[in-house]
């Protein structure tokens, strides 16, 4: 496994898994890596020293332990925040501009409505789910 520190077209910030170069390179081609942040699919290597998982095991390990940790990330935005699913860009403008209860809210937005909503000052972040382990 490699580890890349990356950047997207905005400059933010952060880490890419890839099992190799040429999987960074291909995914990164087809759009497939995004900015947690923003979404933004024009993504590049940020300079750096690749870090190398040596061993199958220590990837296992890091795998699961990053797995639990968005699981427990997951927990918490849904035990404290509102799905109001696709409706998100449209409940998230409505309470920048006052229009809704402040509250904390989550749910579905294409990486596009998700720049334009930050392009009007609404703070959004794009979590990457992964698939639900248990059903």
């Amino acid at each position: 496994m490699i580890v890349y520190d990356l950047l997207c077209s905005n400059d933010h910030s952060f880490e890419g898994w890839f099992r190799s170069a040429g999987t960074f390179d291909s995914q990164v081609a087809t759009g497939e890596v995004g900015c947690p942040k923003c979404g933004d699919i024009s993504v590049r290597k940020a300079p750096s020293a690749p870090a190398l998982v040596t061993s199958r095991g220590d990837a296992q390990g890091i795998a699961v332990r990053l797995r639990e940790a968005m699981g427990a990330l997951r927990q918490h935005v849904e035990s404290t925040c509102e799905h109001v699913g696709e409706r998100f860009p449209e409940e998230a403008r409505r309470i920048h501009y006052g229009e809704s209860e402040e509250r904390p809210i989550y749910g579905e937005a294409s990486p596009g409505e998700a720049r334009e909503l930050r392009q009007e000052g609404i703070d959004v972040i794009a979590i990457p789910w992964p698939q639900r382990q248990d059903s």
